[in-house]
């Protein structure tokens, strides 16, 4: 007997029902689908992107400068060494001038750390300048060019307010570290001068004939110095920088710093030459004796 097909394959339970009365399979909803899993990396990635951007960091200052005002009336040396002074790092030419008054009002109105002045203006009185940069802006320190080896002049100059001497033989390196050092605070000297300029100081000291010069050349014997702040004096006297003064004692340069603050103070004089002179004033008078 050939059995006839059904139309329908029929599922207990599953309810739905045709016209003949016989279960139809319903097709199941398909599964949900998940989406891929992203790798950690992409996931990652992608918040990263999503975040606010960082804040953009703050440049780091540059390191300070030194700026400087150039008078000049030789103009091939005006130019040379301000091309010069602008090639070098840490420097900074505000303004290079032959006419006096242009760079008189650039000082005033910019303060510079240092002003070089030539010592042989031909149409101004470097000297009165000097004095007038000292006394109007005396922030800026003043550095002689070109001095020639007169003792007068380099006196006049400190007695001005001249920080610092450069002489015409001065080399690329003594050029640079003379203003470093004077923009820095120190007083410099040629050192070529230094020895005799102190005793020329200290012999018109003991020919001025003024009342109680002599008395004062003594009081070095009077005030209570330390042995070590008299050995200060004396290197001082020789010219000697903090720095060669500390390698000669073996001590630190702040110590050295703080013996000649004390020096000063005892003393009551105002400056490392004064302090030089003074010792040689000093010695002369030992040596002359009563």
């Amino acid at each position: 007997m050939t059995l006839a097909p059904s139309r329908n394959i029929v599922h207990p339970g599953l309810g739905a029902k045709d016209a003949d009365g016989v279960e139809v399979i319903k097709p199941r909803p398909p599964a949900p689908t998940r989406p891929p899993s992203r790798p950690a990396s992409q996931a990652t990635t992608q918040a990263a992107a999503q975040a606010p951007a960082p804040a953009a960091l703050e440049p780091a200052p540059a390191a300070a400068r030194i700026s400087l005002v150039l008078i000049d009336d030789n103009r091939l040396l005006r130019e040379g060494l301000a091309a010069m002074i602008h090639r070098q790092p840490g420097f900074r030419v505000l303004a290079a001038s032959a006419d006096v008054e242009e760079a008189l009002r650039k000082v005033r109105e910019s303060s510079p750390d240092v002003v070089l002045l030539d010592f042989g203006l031909v149409d101004h009185d470097s000297l009165s300048l000097t004095a007038t940069v000292h006394a109007e802006v005396p922030e800026a320190k003043v550095i002689v060019m070109g001095l020639l080896a007169m003792q007068e002049d380099v006196a006049d100059y400190v007695r001005a307010g001249a920080s610092g001497f450069i002489m015409k033989d001065a080399s690329f390196e003594d050029f640079f570290s003379t203003i470093r050092a004077v923009a820095g605070g120190a007083q410099i000297l040629p050192q070529a001068l230094t020895r005799s300029l102190f005793s020329q100081i200290a012999s018109k000291a003991g020919a001025s004939g003024k009342p109680g010069q002599a008395s004062k050349a003594r009081i070095l014997e009077s005030v209570r110095l330390t042995a070590r702040e008299r050995q200060v004096i004396d290197l001082l006297s020789e010219g000697l920088s903090n720095k060669e003064i500390a390698q000669r004692l073996h001590i630190a340069v702040h110590t050295v710093k703080s013996h000649v603050h004390n020096v000063l103070e005892k003393l009551a004089l105002h400056s490392r030459l004064e302090v030089a002179a003074f010792s040689h004033a000093s010695r002369s008078t030992k040596e002359v004796g009563p």
